[in-house]
């Protein structure tokens, strides 16, 4: 995997990450071959590829013993290759064992070695447990990017986030503004990338193509792939491809981000 772009897309639950990380591989798979792996347990990243939800990796490890990659592993949209690693029922277990087991079980199937361009991992960032810094502490991914809104609690998961990142000593390559129309968003976002000594790499505005396209199972880019939308996707994609800046960041204490956010309100 030494020529493979390895990119860990982190936020908090709800943010847009899954839209994101869907609509970019779809953007990447025109001209690469794309591996995304969902690290959330919703796994509902890879709907909007494949058309449907997928059997999770550790759904299919419960019924049985030893899974094949043809098991876990599914063909989306444009060839893009799907897995998610799932999680247990609300309340029972730790989520982010779906992502170690899910991880262990690839490499043991290979499908790394497979001839990959580009793998993408969609990781929750609300929750600091092992499971979920396993994209990064285990070297899957080389560099890191945080989908988040100008919004309060979007951007405390980022700041948390950054906090994982330096621990680690990851990479950030950059602050993904996903837009939910509040006041000086992307002011907000901007500064916030400066403060943790990054920059903002991409703004992706609101648009109902977004929902109208998942209530489809279907990427903007599939769906609508000549529109303004699409193309801020495919910007993206290219700005994230092409980076070659990285940061460990330097993230704000608790006191300091209640002094950041209220600058702007």
């Amino acid at each position: 995997m030494s020529n493979v772009k390895k990119i860990a897309v982190y936020g908090k639950g709800g943010i847009g990450k899954s839209t994101t990380v869907s609509n970019i591989a779809a953007a990447y798979s025109k001209n690469h071959k794309v591996l995304v792996i969902g690290c959330d347990p919703k796994a509902d990243t890879t709907r909007t590829l494949y058309g449907s939800r997928l059997p999770t990796v550790l759904n299919v490890l419960k019924e049985k013993r030893s899974a094949q990659v043809e098991d876990v592993v599914f063909e989306g949209y444009n060839n893009v290759m799907c897995v998610e690693s799932g999680g247990p029922e609300p309340g029972v277990g730790c989520a982010g064992r779906g992502v170690i087991v899910a991880m262990n079980l690839l490499e043991k199937l290979e499908v790394f070695s497979e001839d990959l361009d580009v793998v993408i991992y969609d990781v929750l960032g609300d929750v600091v447990c092992g499971g979920f810094a396993v994209p990064l502490r285990e070297d899957f991914a080389d560099e890191v990017y945080i989908v988040t809104s100008g919004e309060y609690m979007a951007l405390y998961a980022a700041n948390n986030i950054c906090k994982g990142i330096k621990k680690l000593k990851g990479n950030l390559g950059g602050i993904i503004c996903n837009c939910k129309g509040i006041n000086r968003e992307e002011e907000i976002v901007n500064k916030f990338a400066q403060k943790v000594g990054s920059k903002v790499i991409g703004i992706i505005p609101r648009s109902e193509l977004v929902q109208k396209s998942e209530i489809e199972a279907k990427t903007v880019i599939e769906k609508y792939p000549d529109s303004k939308q699409a193309g801020f996707y495919e910007k993206l994609a290219k700005d994230v491809f092409h980076n070659n800046e990285f940061t460990v960041p330097q993230p704000m204490d608790i006191e300091e981000f209640e002094e950041f956010f209220r600058q702007f309100h």
